[in-house]
C-alpha cells in the first residue's frame, strides 16, 4: 500500500538559536563579565628579557581593564625559564588549575612560542582547558581556541616553535662546544666546596673551605674509605657543599675525583639528550671532551691528585679487601687457612663486652683453623715493636729498596705494550666504521658484511681484554711503587721509635699481619717494601 509522505515548507521550520555556550555552558546574553588572565614569560634572566618580561605583564594588565565586559583575574608570570616544556614552569601550571578550578575563562598571551615551544605540551593544555569551557587567545597570531580553525593553527605555528627551539638548542651546543673548544671553562654549580666566583666568573681559592677538601684527601691517603670519611665529616658537624647535615660517600668519591681540585678542568662531562625535556647523560664517548690543565689555582697537588686516583683504582680491583669497618679490616690473615680475620664481640650484652678479632672461616672451614684470636691491644702493642724493630734497620731497608727498586717499579714494558694495544683498537674502529660507511653507499652481500663485521668485533673484544689486563698490572706497578715511598717517607721523617699508635702510621707502613698456626710462633708482620718482622 502506498504511503503519502508530506514534506514540511520551510514556512513551518522555526530555527531555535543557541543560548548558550558550547564551549563554556554560560548564557551568550549575560550581564556577567568573562574572567580574562594573561601569561607572560621570557625564557632568560638577561637585563634586557627582563625589561621585556615587566612590559608584558605591565601591557596585559592595562590591555584586560580597558575592556568593560572582563573581569581581570591576574596575571601569572615565569622569567628565566625555558618554554621547551611546563614541568617546571610554576606560573604556567598556577594558571591551568585556577583556570580548570573556574577562576579564569580566557587566557590571553603574547604567541604560541610564549605559551610553549613543545607541540604535544601545547595542545594538550589547550584540549584540556577547552573542555574545561577555558579559552586562549594568542595575540600575535590572532588566534582563539575557540574557533574551529584554532587547533589546525595553533598545531601548525606550535610545530614551527618546536623546530625553532630545536634550532636554538642547536645554536648553544654548538656555540657551548665552541668555547669548550677554546678552554673557556664554566663551572654549572652554584655551590663548589673550596672555591668561589671571581669577579669574571674565574675560579678562586675559598681558604676557609680548601681545609675541608685537603682534609678529605688526607684522609683517603690514610687509607679511608669515602664511606668512613663521609661519616667523619658529619660526626664533625662539617656542612656538606650543598648545606646538609649528613655527607654521604658519593659526595667524597665526587670531590676525590674532581679535576678541578688540582687546577684542571675537563669540560663536557655530560651532554643533552633531548632538546625538549633538557634530559641530561654522562658523556662516555658519544661527544667529544676537551682537558684544560692549569686553568685555576690547585688546592691538591697534582702530585697528591693523581696518587688519589691510583689508590682508587687499587681499590676497585681489591674491593673484598678494602673496610670501613676498622683499619684491621684487610689487613689481617690467618696463617692456617689464608683467610682474613674479622671483629667479633663477646658479651655484647653485659659488663664483660670486649671486641676480638677472629679468623672468619675458624667454625666454617672444614679443617677448623688452629689460630688463635687477637684483641685490639694486642695487634697494637705487637705493631708497636715490629714497627721500632725496622725502624732501627732502616738503612738496611733503604739500602735494599735502592738496589731493587729499578726491577720492581719498571713499567717500561707494559707501557710500551698498553701503547700498542690502543693503536691497534683505534685502527679496528677506524675499519668498522669504513666497513658501516661503505655498505650504506653500496649494496652488498649482508651475510658476507656481518660475517666480516662479527669478525672485527671479536678481534675488537679480544684486544680490549688485553689492554685491560696491561692496565690491571700497570696500575698494580704504580700502586706498589706509591705505597713503598710512603713508607719510605714514614722511615725518614722519623728520629726516634714511636711509642704511640696512629692510624696513619698502620695505614702507611703495613702491607698485612700473618698470625701463624696455633699462635706458637707469633704474628709476622709484612711491610709495604716487603721486609718481615716476626713478634
Amino acid at each position: 500500500m502506498a504511503q503519502n509522505i508530506i514534506t514540511p515548507s520551510k514556512e513551518n521550520v522555526t530555527v531555535i538559536m543557541p543560548t548558550v555556550s558550547r564551549f563554556t555552558d554560560m548564557p551568550l546574553i549575560s550581564a556577567s563579565k568573562r574572567k580574562v588572565a594573561a601569561y607572560a614569560r621570557v625564557s632568560t634572566d638577561h637585563e634586557e628579557q627582563q625589561s621585556s618580561y615587566e612590559a608584558q605583564v605591565d601591557y596585559y594588565t592595562n590591555y584586560i581593564k580597558t575592556h568593560p565586559d572582563w573581569e581581570f583575574a591576574g596575571i601569572y608570570a615565569d622569567s628565566g625559564i625555558t618554554g621547551c616544556n611546563t614541568a617546571k614552569r610554576q606560573g604556567f601550571k598556577s594558571m591551568v588549575a585556577d583556570a580548570l578550578a573556574g577562576k579564569i575563562g580566557l587566557i590571553i598571551t603574547k604567541s604560541v612560542s610564549r605559551f610553549a615551544r613543545n607541540t604535544v605540551d601545547s595542545l594538550q593544555t589547550i584540549r584540556t582547558l577547552k573542555e574545561h569551557g577555558v579559552e586562549v587567545f594568542f595575540e600575535k597570531e590572532n588566534i582563539w581556541t575557540f574557533d574551529s580553525r584554532g587547533e589546525l593553527l595553533i598545531s601548525l605555528m606550535s610545530s614551527i616553535a618546536q623546530e625553532e627551539a630545536r634550532s636554538i638548542s642547536e645554536n648553544c651546543t654548538w656555540g657551548q662546544r665552541k668555547r669548550f673548544a677554546d678552554g673557556k671553562v664554566t663551572v654549572p654549580f652554584k655551590r663548589f666546596l673550596g672555591y668561589d666566583r671571581g669577579e669574571n666568573g674565574e675560579l678562586v681559592v675559598n681558604e676557609e673551605q680548601a681545609i675541608i677538601v685537603r682534609r678529605i684527601y688526607a684522609l683517603f691517603l690514610q687509607g679511608k674509605t669515602p664511606y668512613a670519611i663521609a661519616k667523619i665529616l658529619t660526626d664533625s658537624h662539617i656542612p656538606t657543599p650543598g648545606g646538609k647535615e649528613k655527607w654521604g660517600s658519593r659526595v667524597v668519591e665526587s670531590i676525590l675525583t674532581n679535576e678541578k681540585y688540582k687546577g684542571d678542568a675537563l669540560l663536557q662531562k655530560v651532554f643533552t639528550t633531548d632538546f625538549l625535556t633538557k634530559k641530561k647523560r654522562k658523556n662516555e664517548g658519544q661527544v667529544p671532551q676537551y682537558y684544560v690543565a692549569g686553568d685555576h689555582p690547585a688546592i691538591i697537588e697534582p702530585e697528591i691528585f693523581d696518587q688519589v686516583q691510583l689508590m682508587m683504582e687499587v681499590r676497585k680491583q681489591n674491593l673484598g679487601q678494602t673496610s670501613s669497618v676498622s683499619i684491621f679490616s684487610g689487613k689481617i690473615v690467618c696463617g692456617d687457612c689464608g683467610g682474613f680475620y674479622g671483629s667479633k664481640v663477646w658479651h655484647s650484652r653485659d659488663k664483660y663486652r670486649r671486641v676480638i678479632w677472629r679468623c672468619n672461616r675458624k667454625y666454617t672451614n672444614s679443617c677448623r683453623c688452629e689460630s688463635p684470636h687477637l684483641t685490639e691491644n694486642e695487634i697494637i702493642t705487637a705493631f708497636l715493636i715490629a714497627f721500632n724493630i725496622i725502624f732501627t734497620e732502616r738503612e738496611e731497608v733503604f739500602r735494599t729498596v735502592e738496589q731493587v727498586k729499578d726491577e720492581m717499579y719498571d713499567a717500561t714494558a707494559l707501557t710500551a705494550q698498553q701503547e700498542a694495544l690502543k693503536s691497534e683498537l683505534d685502527k679496528i674502529n677506524n675499519a668498522v666504521e669504513r666497513m658501516i660507511a661503505e655498505n650504506a653507499r653500496k649494496v652488498q652481500d649482508q651475510d658476507e658484511y656481518n660475517r666480516k663485521r662479527e669478525s672485527m668485533v671479536e678481534r675488537y673484544d679480544k684486544v680490549k681484554a688485553n689492554l685491560d689486563k696491561v692496565n690491571a698490572a700497570l696500575i698494580e706497578v704504580l700502586a706498589r711503587k706509591n705505597a713503598v715511598e710512603r713508607f719510605l717517607k714514614e722511615l725518614r721523617e722519623r728520629d726516634e721509635p714511636v711509642t704511640e699508635f696512629s692510624e696513619e702510621l698502620w695505614l702507611n707502613t703495613v702491607e698485612n699481619v700473618r698470625v701463624e698456626r696455633d699462635g706458637r710462633e707469633g704474628l709476622v708482620f709484612v711491610f709495604k717494601d716487603g721486609t718481615e718482622v716476626r713478634v
